[in-house]
C-alpha cells in the first residue's frame, strides 16, 4: 500500500495516516489540525503489507485495530516551469486505474495550480499541511451544484459547507491540474502539504452525494458496487451529531452494519445503532435517522468497492 489510514477500535488513541510520498513513521492524524508527526508506528510500506513498530496507536498489545489501504503504485514528477503543466511543483504516487494519487507540494502563497497525475478531473480533494498547524480542507465535487469547488469542508470538524476562494480558488479541477487559492492551510508560502486526490472509477470507487430522507426506512445510495469502505459527511449540516462516518465490511461482515469510526473523533468504534446501514451488492441503505447520516439534509460520501470488478456484483 501506499496509503495506510489506521484507527484502534477500542479507545480513543487517534487516527494514524501514513503515505508512501512523506515516508514511512511519518503520522498525521484526521481528528487533528496538528503537524506531521515521526513516530514508530507504521515504519515501512512493503509489497504485501506493512511493517510496524511499538507504537500504542497502532500495535497496542491486545488492542484491536483496522486498517483500510490504498494502492498508488507510480511515482510521478512534474517540474511546472519546465512541462508547462501547472504553476507549483509537485511530485507523488498515483494509481490511473484507480482514480487515487497523493500529491506533495511546496506552498508558494500565490494562487496557482498543481500537477495531480490522474487520468481526468479529482471529485474530491483532502488537503494538509505538513509542518503547522492546519485544518484538513476538503473539496468534493458535490458541495454546490453550480460552483462545487468555491467551497470546502474540514475533515477534522462538524461544520457544513462554507464558502471561502482562497483554499480553491473557486475553480474546479480539471483533468491535468486542480487549484489553490492563497489560503494558509492549502498554500502557505514554504509550507510542505499532502493531498490525497480522487475520483470515480465505475465499478470501484464513487465520489457522490444523496439526500436523507429522516427515516428508518432510509435512502437508498447507487454506487454500482458493493461497497467495502464508505465514509460519509452532511454538508448543509454541521455541529454535534454531524461528524464524518466510516463504515467497512470487516468490521461488520452482515447487515444491519452499525459499526462506525468518526475521522473527525478520536473516539473508540461506536456500535450502538445510532447509525446504522445495509451494504448492498450495488450500493447502500440508511437504516437510521441519525442526523450522522440520514437526517433531512445533503450528504457526501466517498466509497470502494468490495470485488472491483465493473459488472459483477454478486457474492
Amino acid at each position: 500500500p501506499d496509503w495506510v489510514w489506521m484507527k484502534s477500535k477500542s479507545d480513543s488513541s487517534g487516527h494514524r495516516l501514513y503515505d508512501a510520498v512523506r515516508g514511512a513513521t511519518k503520522g498525521l492524524s484526521s481528528e487533528s489540525d496538528g503537524e506531521e508527526y515521526t513516530e514508530s508506528g507504521l515504519t515501512s510500506f512493503d509489497s504485501d503489507g506493512f511493517s510496524l513498530g511499538t507504537q500504542a496507536g497502532t500495535n497496542g498489545n491486545t488492542k484491536p485495530m483496522v486498517a483500510w489501504n490504498w494502492l498508488a503504485g507510480t511515482a510521478f514528477s512534474n517540474d511546472a516551469s519546465a512541462t508547462s503543466v501547472g504553476t507549483i511543483d509537485s511530485a507523488g504516487q498515483v494509481n490511473t486505474k484507480a482514480g487515487f494519487s497523493i500529491i506533495g507540494y511546496t506552498g508558494t502563497g500565490s494562487a496557482g495550480t498543481i500537477a495531480h497525475g490522474l487520468s481526468g478531473a479529482p471529485e474530491m480533494l483532502i488537503i494538509k499541511e505538513r509542518n503547522d498547524d492546519a485544518q484538513w480542507v476538503v473539496g468534493h465535487h458535490n458541495l454546490d451544484a453550480s460552483a462545487p469547488f468555491d467551497k470546502g469542508l474540514y475533515l477534522d470538524d462538524t461544520r457544513a459547507v462554507y464558502d471561502d476562494a482562497s483554499n480553491f480558488n473557486d475553480t474546479a479541477p480539471t483533468s491535468t491540474v486542480f487549484s489553490v487559492g492563497t489560503g494558509g492551510y492549502v498554500n502557505t508560502d514554504g509550507n510542505t502539504f499532502i493531498c490525497y486526490a480522487f475520483h470515480s472509477v465505475e465499478g470501484y470507487s464513487k465520489v457522490g452525494s444523496f439526500s436523507g430522507n429522516n427515516n428508518a426506512d432510509g435512502a437508498f445510495v447507487y454506487t454500482g458496487f458493493r461497497p467495502a469502505w464508505i465514509m460519509t459527511k452532511a454538508s448543509n449540516q454541521g455541529g454535534t451529531n454531524y461528524d464524518w462516518v466510516i463504515f467497512d465490511n470487516r468490521r461488520n461482515t452482515f447487515n444491519v452494519s452499525d459499526a462506525y469510526i468518526d475521522a473527525n473523533l478520536a473516539a473508540a468504534e461506536v456500535a450502538s445503532g445510532r447509525n446504522e446501514i445495509d451494504i448492498l451488492s450495488n450500493g447502500f441503505k440508511c437504516r437510521s435517522s441519525y442526523g450522522d447520516l440520514n437526517s433531512s439534509t445533503t450528504y457526501i460520501y466517498l466509497a470502494f468497492a468490495d470485488q472491483p470488478f465493473k459488472f459483477a456484483n454478486a457474492r
